[in-house]
């Protein structure tokens, strides 16, 4: 089995171009799946995310594509001829930007397409030929249906974290592009567990696979250290606050279950002082992109997001991952921690666990296979307030949510109170004001004032007849009108 890349004897454009990248020993999965892709036949990989899966597909693919390369301007001579699919935007562009590299010294074309941007750019590039198809499943299709892309010639398919593409209910999108291509193609399916789903996948368009298995499937990295710390619900974000002053955490990944807890996390660690980024499902795509890329600069430490981040998003030297909520599901643990540790570099894991995380730690400790005990944290106390603000300025103070203004109030106002403070006559919020004294005049029944004039109501009542015959004078009676028919006897 080889272990260099100058072993693989790759064309000299794409020798250079993975020198340039700094390459030399390949991972596990690169130097078991590079020589069987190289001839010709299926894979079914799994490994551990941040093995290099990119560099296994992509680099045996353009070497084979090179016999198509050509420096002719016209899009026919560039058809679509390997299509890769991944599940979300930001691994899509991920890897579109690798191929980029990998190819920038040979003449073929490579684009990406993907949802939440606009179609005409993408149309104008694919317009032009492309040789090389990075896409999402959903975008893919509506570029399909406007007729902007035929896949007539594909002759390579990867199907990259096939398992999450499955998850999110992109099973019926995989099987209509897949009916559009040739039946005969290389297919190339990366994964990182085989599960039932994956199989039956696999066996319906996959021909004689070779499988690959590098690692126990959804095996953690041993590069990364892996903490747990009890923490209540209500102590979460203090707990966080604590653990990145005390660890001095650079730069962190900080995941939570909930697009409108990201959100919220992320303001309130940005009113705490920290460059913070704020990456989920329902900010633009140019706003996640612009995240991720402000996060890879170094201009924001902390990049608060959802699982949409958790999957093979490549970020070197990224010293530590900070789970905020346990994951629903217990695979997804594994990709999250995966984002540190990443090229035998050493990582740094927090957990923190509220208590009604039981049963999702137990899932975790029957994946992982071992017991999880969280250690305790003693939370410091609060910093003193001022009564200019959070901060101990009038300018900070306008930054502080709602909730803390409120928070802020009240016990100002508490402390006000035994000093005759206009706020004298308002009840102080939690407190109940004392109840009145009953009066026992409430519970005697009416009596006329003795001597008195009589109520309006009774004067009234007088001055009315009394009705006839039950019938008030104030009905008129109904007037006679002769019977024309009688009834038979």
């Amino acid at each position: 089995m080889t272990s260099s890349f100058s072993e693989l004897q790759l064309s000299p454009t794409i020798d250079r171009a993975v020198a340039e990248m700094g390459y030399t020993a390949m991972t596990p999965i690169q130097a078991q799946a590079i020589p069987v892709v190289l001839q010709g036949r299926d894979v079914m990989g799994a490994a551990q995310t941040g093995t290099g899966k990119t560099a296994a597909f992509s680099l045996p693919l353009l070497q084979r594509l090179l016999v198509h390369e050509n420096s002719s301007t016209s899009p026919a001579r560039h058809p679509v001829r390997a299509l890769v699919l991944l599940p979300t935007r930001e691994l899509a562009d991920q890897v579109a930007q690798q191929v980029a590299l990998y190819a920038k010294y040979t003449k073929l074309r490579s684009a990406v397409v993907f949802g939440g941007m606009d179609m005409k750019p993408q149309t104008l590039e694919l317009k032009k030929g492309v040789e090389v198809l990075v896409a999402t499943p959903g975008r893919l299709l509506d570029h399909i249906e406007a007729k902007n892309v035929v896949l007539n010639q594909v002759e390579y398919v990867v199907l990259d974290e096939a398992d999450r593409m499955l998850d999110i209910g992109f099973l019926p999108d995989l099987q209509r592009i897949l009916a559009y291509l040739p039946r005969q193609r290389t297919t190339l399916l990366f994964s990182a567990t085989f599960s039932p789903e994956i199989k039956r996948l696999a066996a319906s368009y996959l021909n004689d696979p070779v499988t690959i298995e590098v690692a126990r499937p959804n095996e953690t990295a041993s590069t990364v250290e892996q903490r747990f710390y009890a923490a209540g619900e209500d102590d979460k974000r203090r707990a966080l606050q604590q653990l990145l002053r005390t660890l001095e955490v650079k730069q962190a990944f900080i995941f939570v279950n909930s697009k409108l807890g990201c959100a919220r996390l992320a303001r309130a660690l940005e009113r705490e002082g920290f460059k913070t980024a704020a990456l989920h499902g329902d900010k633009s795509q140019d706003e996640r992109l612009k995240a991720l890329e402000a996060f890879k600069c170094g201009e924001v430490d902390l990049l608060v997001c959802t699982d949409v981040a958790a999957r093979g998003l490549d970020i070197k030297d990224v010293p530590a991952v900070f789970n905020y909520d346990v994951p629903f599901h217990a695979e997804d643990y594994v990709h999250r921690i995966g984002r540190t540790g990443r090229a035998g570099a050493s990582g740094l894991a927090v957990t923190l666990v509220a208590p009604g995380d039981a049963r999702l730690v137990a899932e975790l400790e029957k994946l992982l296979k071992k017991k999880i005990a969280p250690e305790p944290l003693a939370l410091e106390h609060e910093r003193p307030r001022s009564r200019e603000g959070r901060y101990g300025s009038a300018d900070d103070a306008g930054r502080t949510s709602g909730r803390d203004r409120g928070r802020e109030s009240g016990r100002e106002s508490g402390r006000e109170w035994g000093r005759g403070s206009a706020r004298e006559d308002r009840p102080q919020r939690g407190f109940r004001s004392p109840a009145p004294a009953h009066d026992p005049f409430f519970d005697k029944p009416y009596e006329p004032s003795p001597g008195g004039t009589p109520a309006a109501w009774e004067a009234v009542e007088k001055v009315l007849a009394p009705p006839r015959n039950g019938v008030s004078p104030n009905i008129k009676p109904k007037r006679k009108i002769a019977a024309l028919l009688k009834a038979g006897s």
